[in-house]
């Protein structure tokens, strides 16, 4: 009897074309992964039926390497080499974290990213990332029966580019294939919307261990359109555990004075902070190498010394609504992803802004990696290709120094991502051969306000005369929303291109200021941009005089060039000392309207030169 070949719905009829895939949330705290079975996305536990895996790694005495629920039961007796959130540490630098002396481990200053000291030597949040990859790697191809064809990883919608080529790097030493890195707000939805058909504005508030995001999703027949995002890479449940810390030493007048005191009360008040989601009041116990400390927790001290986190939160979902050019009534329900959202501070203040109950029915811990999940099905071919269409954004500004340290915006930001856009630039000076160029990334319009992403060189330029040259450069955003930028002379073919990948991320204060310091200086921006550019062209136009003078400054009169010397002088002297665009613009329009007489004569002896010796008949 011959066996018949059977396969889930939408999906291919044989079965040994189906290719493995799973959706990875690689969290600060815990991580998961899941993957479409019998047509159900469902998150794949471990031998012992736990879905969470802590994102903790231990080096022991004896070189043995712990991850995970072991790695947490050996913390009390060994802090100093048990490793958490080192999700926050990819892709910065020692400068770029916040608050790094109050973590019980050592970090080490190292070029491009941080390393962190361990018994066995340095190593590194890529290869830590690492381990609990490969660890979830393992646990899929366990429970699904053969190797994986590729993952998709969920990021923070705020992860920069460096924070996203670590965690491409990290998987890449798991031996895992990615598909793709996805917004984490962004696969979120693609659960919540698919799971309950839901259609219409939603905002995803995604509030996990260390990173915070809110997005605002279109929802439309399995079309997801990122419409604007927000977020924080540096705030999270961990930073609310911060608080709490501090509030209760300053109340106890204690300190923590070691390794192994700061990983107790980070365990205390982690504990504090989740019996506070269910009852009113707590003892917040924590036993220290100077003494035990006692103290009475009730809910609304806890609301008290998180304040000012709580508020930070809701400032970002304010600027994205802004962004969306929405106000809260518009928006049809708002998601809560990640554990922290389970506190009821958290919950209140949501309800509270949008006039609305949040929406709690999905796990979430697991919505995220669920999410995740359903996309790497699609990419892995296993869904038809026009079931599910993730149209996702880019979340900060990307452009050029232009001259006088100008930033010409290229890419704007909450552009769908992939994505690729081009402008046409110039060169400056007569003869200019090469051209060099300065990706930066940011909402304000100097670069010294906003981050160098890279520089590189065309070169090869053919000698023109300045603005003659046309230089194409394209930014092209790929769908993990890494960058690239090329740059081309149109005329000559000349090119050079390179791919985006800074050694550092954003600072915790920077990347959460950014756009704000754009709304809040947009006048004084505008103002001097205005000055820069008068600047600019004042300086082109004396340039090109004094270079038309150099050549045919025998046509002039004694007097004429006198005059046109002092326009010019006054120029110069307005460009240097005057702050008002206005006055330097009235300087250059006085130097162009003296030189009109100059610039007929220059064109009457080119002509005479051009006809001299010819006749009617010869032209």
């Amino acid at each position: 009897m011959a066996l018949l070949q059977i396969s889930e719905p939408g999906q291919s009829p044989d079965p040994h074309q189906r290719r493995l895939a799973v959706g990875i949330d690689l969290g600060t705290t815990h991580s998961l992964v899941a993957a479409v079975r019998h047509g159900v996305a469902e998150c794949l536990p471990d031998a012992q039926g736990r879905v969470l895996l802590p994102s903790a790694v231990r080096y022991a005495a004896d070189g043995q390497r712990q991850l995970g629920h072991a790695a947490l039961a050996g913390a009390p007796a060994d802090a100093e080499h048990t490793i958490t959130s080192f999700k926050r540490l990819m892709g910065r630098g020692l400068a770029d974290i916040a608050g790094h002396q109050r973590l019980p481990y050592r970090l080490l200053d190292r070029p491009g990213m941080v390393a962190v000291a361990t018994p066995r030597g340095e190593t590194s949040p890529v290869a830590l990332s690492a381990d609990i990859l490969a660890t979830l790697r393992q646990r899929a191809e366990d429970s699904l029966g053969d190797e994986l064809y590729g993952a998709v990883i969920t990021v923070p919608a705020y992860f920069d580019d460096a924070q996203r080529q670590a965690t491409k790097d990290a998987a890449q030493l798991a031996g895992i294939h990615v598909l793709r890195l996805i917004n984490e707000p962004t696969a979120a939805a693609i659960a919540y919307g698919l799971e309950r058909a839901a259609e219409g504005l939603y905002a995803v508030f995604d509030l996990g261990g260390g990173t915070f995001d809110v997005s605002i999703l279109r929802l439309t027949q399995g079309v997801f359109e990122v419409v604007a995002t927000g977020g924080d890479t540096a705030l999270g449940g961990d930073d609310y555990d911060q608080a709490l810390i501090d509030w209760v030493l300053a109340r106890r007048g204690a300190q923590a004075r070691g390794a192994a005191d700061k990983a107790a009360l980070a365990r205390a008040a982690r504990a504090a902070k989740e019996a506070l989601s269910a009852t009113d009041s707590i003892a917040f116990r924590a036993g220290l190498s100077g003494g035990e400390v006692v103290l009475d927790l009730s809910a609304s001290d806890f609301v008290q010394a998180t304040d000012g986190l709580t508020r930070r939160c809701i400032d970002t979902v304010r600027r994205v609504l802004r962004d969306a050019r929405l106000s809260p009534p518009q928006v049809q329900g708002v998601v809560l992803v990640g554990g922290s959202t389970r506190m009821p501070v958290i919950r209140n203040a949501v309800a509270d802004f949008f006039g609305r109950a949040p929406l709690t029915d999905l796990d979430p811990d697991q919505v995220v990696a669920l999410g995740a999940a359903i996309q790497a099905q699609q990419l892995a071919g296993n869904r038809p290709p026009g079931d599910l269409l993730l149209l996702d954004v880019i979340p900060l500004s990307l452009g050029l120094e232009t001259m006088g340290g100008l930033v010409e915006r290229i890419v704007p930001r909450n552009q769908s991502i992939p994505t690729a856009m081009a402008q046409d630039f110039t060169t400056y000076q007569d003869g200019q051969t090469a051209l060099a160029l300065h990706v930066v990334q940011g909402e304000r319009d100097l670069v010294q306000d906003c981050r160098s992403l890279a520089r590189f060189e065309l070169r090869g330029i053919p000698p023109m005369a300045a603005g003659a040259a046309r230089i194409r450069v394209t930014f092209t955003v790929d769908a993990d929303g890494l960058l690239s930028v090329s740059a081309r002379e149109q005329t000559s073919g000349v090119q050079a291109r390179i791919d985006v990948k800074p050694s550092h991320g954003l600072s915790d204060a920077r990347i959460a200021q950014m756009l704000q310091d754009s709304f809040g200086t947009a006048e004084a921006d505008m103002r001097a941009r205005a000055l820069v550019e008068a600047r600019v062209e004042a300086e082109r136009m004396r340039l090109a005089t004094q270079g038309a003078l150099d050549a045919d400054g025998a046509l002039l009169s004694a007097p004429e060039r006198a005059a046109i010397d002092a326009l010019m002088l006054s120029l110069r002297g307005i460009a240097a000392n005057s702050t008002d665009a206005a006055a330097i613009e009235a300087a250059t329009q006085a130097l162009a309207e003296g030189t009109e007489a100059f610039a007929a004569l220059r064109m009457n002896a080119g002509i005479r030169k051009a006809l001299a010796g010819k006749n009617v008949q010869s032209l």
